[in-house]
């Protein structure tokens, strides 16, 4: 078996930073490229990026004129931008390249496989990281886990590659036999967490608190675990606390993926959250008055940029 040697990541965001930084101190600088557009690479050569207080000088290419194929290709980008993403990275997907999303919500695993070959794939979600984004500088406490899991028995070989790769950095992450299962139950948590903290431009302390912000993000959440199950996808009793468990455990300054748009006044992610809630509602005619809320007012927020 072809051990993962060469790494690419595009997406230089917090956990994009987070896992490129980690990388790099495992297997050194050669071991990993950062993919990004003339504008992005110039900034990132330029400022350089900081970790926990480390600078890093990564490896950036806005092509690839060398041919080179990366062996693990990990995508970090936003959901607005994951086309352009897409078709950055495609020229750097060999044959045996494994592809690992870490984006939010249900889709972008079947929009890359779409794109770039479905046995690319190997299905991951990132869970329990802290990671607080001020510019080129990211810090945390909690590097979290990731939670890896096939939709297809034919792709047990890139699995294993993989978790020979992670194993071999001290990477943690958990193996889910259902992964689908897992990934509907993240977006249950982020349908929660993310908006709630985003409409109050808050923390994660903001929902570790009792009061009405925690009440709102688990209603938005029993909100998304109904709607799954009428997708067929019956989230387990418990699993939902397990999960404000998890919230309850990270740094209280910290903050998730759409605060950190709403601080640098960035397009959100709502459409892969309460946008979701509010079609899958109405094609089972079922009501989720919390999530329809929540996409509202965090389109008012939105609509302030620009103003």
């Amino acid at each position: 078996m072809k051990e993962i040697k060469r790494v690419g990541i595009i997406g230089m965001g917090s956990l994009g930073i987070l896992f490129g930084s980690y990388i790099y101190d495992m297997r050194g600088r050669d071991s990993l490229i950062v993919l990004a557009d003339k504008t992005r690479r110039e900034i990132i050569e330029g400022e350089g990026i900081f970790c926990n207080g480390k600078k890093y000088s990564f490896d950036v290419r806005e092509n690839n004129e060398e041919g080179i194929f990366v062996d693990l290709l990990i995508i970090a980008v936003k959901a607005t931008k994951l086309m352009e993403a897409i078709e950055a990275s495609r020229s750097f997907v060999g044959e045996d390249t494994i592809i690992i999303s870490l984006l939010n919500g249900i889709t972008s695993e079947d929009i890359i496989g779409e794109k770039l070959g479905r046995g690319h794939i190997i299905h991951c979600i990132a869970q329990g990281m802290d990671p607080v984004k001020k510019g080129n500088k990211v810090t945390y406490e909690n590097r979290g886990k990731l939670c890896l899991g096939i939709d297809d028995e034919k792709k047990k070989t890139h699995l294993d590659k993989l978790i020979n790769y992670f194993n071999s950095i001290d990477l943690p992450y958990v193996l889910e036999e259902d992964m689908i299962y897992r990934l509907w139950s993240k977006w249950m948590l982020n349908v929660g967490v993310n908006q709630v903290v985003m409409v109050y431009e808050g923390t994660y302390e903001t929902i570790q608190k009792e009061g009405e912000a925690r009440s709102l993000m688990i209603g938005a959440m029993e909100e998304a675990k109904m709607l799954a199950e009428k997708e067929g996808i019956k989230i387990r009793e418990g699993e939902l606390l397990n999960y404000v468990k998890l919230m309850d455990s990270l740094n209280p300054k910290g903050v998730p993926s759409m605060r950190h748009d709403g601080i640098v006044k960035k397009p959100s992610e709502v459409e892969l959250f309460s946008g979701t809630a509010i079609k899958l509602a109405k094609k089972h005619g079922a009501s989720v008055p919390i999530n329809e809320m929540l996409y509202e007012e965090i389109n008012k927020i939105e609509k302030k940029y620009d103003a």
